[in-house]
């Protein structure tokens, strides 16, 4: 059986997609060139499913969740409250997973952050 390699991309509708750009790298540091092309660190990826009714997106219009693993969850949230990002005052501690932080960008898209244990 054919199998994936990996996530080949991840496509976000914008209003204005070169100020959406901008603020993933300035913000996030996601340092794509001109093509969209990004080469991340290796590591893990989750693909998990939701029920449909969950809350754990934010909004319930949003059908999908992009979650950016981060060397230092808190710094990262101090950088990006310091841009004037926003971020969400909670935080998860998952046991053996690591920990999890969010932030909505400007076009109103729940991102995920996690430190991986």
């Amino acid at each position: 059986m054919e199998r994936v390699l990996g996530i080949g991309g991840y496509f976000i509708r914008a209003a204005d997609p070169g100020a959406l750009t901008a603020w993933y790298r300035d913000c996030l540091g996601l340092d794509a060139d001109e093509h969209g092309l990004w080469r991340p660190e290796a590591g893990l990826t989750v693909f998990a499913t939701f029920e449909s009714d969950s809350d754990y997106f934010g909004s319930r219009d949003q059908r999908t969740m992009l979650n950016f693993r981060v060397r230092d969850l808190d710094a990262m949230l101090a950088q990006l409250r310091t841009k004037g990002a926003d971020v969400s005052e909670e935080t998860q501690d998952m046991e053996g997973v690591g920990r999890f932080g969010w932030v909505t960008d400007p076009e109103g898209n729940r991102i995920e952050l996690w430190q991986p244990a």
